[in-house]
């Protein structure tokens, strides 16, 4: 009996071991087809966080706070600052209001001097990544 037995064990483990070799779960050809505007767009993308390198420009930070302070910040600024473009930050547990991409840091004392006549608390940053 017991050889009986052991013989079934090997004939079916037999079976298996060739029955598995052929199975097939997934094939590895995969296609993806994507809108050439795409490509496009991130490269756009790509160029412009280049140019807007955050080391290589001073900005002016005039807030540092919760959300919704900011967000009123920042809208003031680009009111009362058309000329400059800003930005909300957040650094925990802080949100901060950058305002600006200077190239030097005399043309952002130039800027500081206007801005702190509206936000007293304003300085100038060089934000590190």
């Amino acid at each position: 009996m017991r050889i009986l037995r052991l013989e079934k064990q090997i004939f079916y483990s037999f079976i298996l071991c060739i029955s598995s070799s052929y199975i097939k779960a997934q094939d590895r050809n995969i296609n993806i087809k994507q809108d050439p505007k795409f490509e496009q767009l991130l490269n756009e993308k790509r160029k412009l966080n280049a140019s807007t390198a955050v080391n290589e420009y001073y900005k002016i930070q005039t807030f540092s706070g919760n959300s919704e302070t900011a967000k009123k910040t920042l809208k003031d600024c680009k009111q009362d600052f058309q000329d400059l473009d800003g930005t909300i930050v957040f650094n925990t547990p802080n949100y901060k209001v950058w305002t600006g991409n200077f190239k030097t840091k005399i043309e952002a004392e130039r800027y500081l001097i206007l801005i702190k006549k509206r936000y007293p608390n304003a300085f100038i940053i060089k934000p590190q990544k």
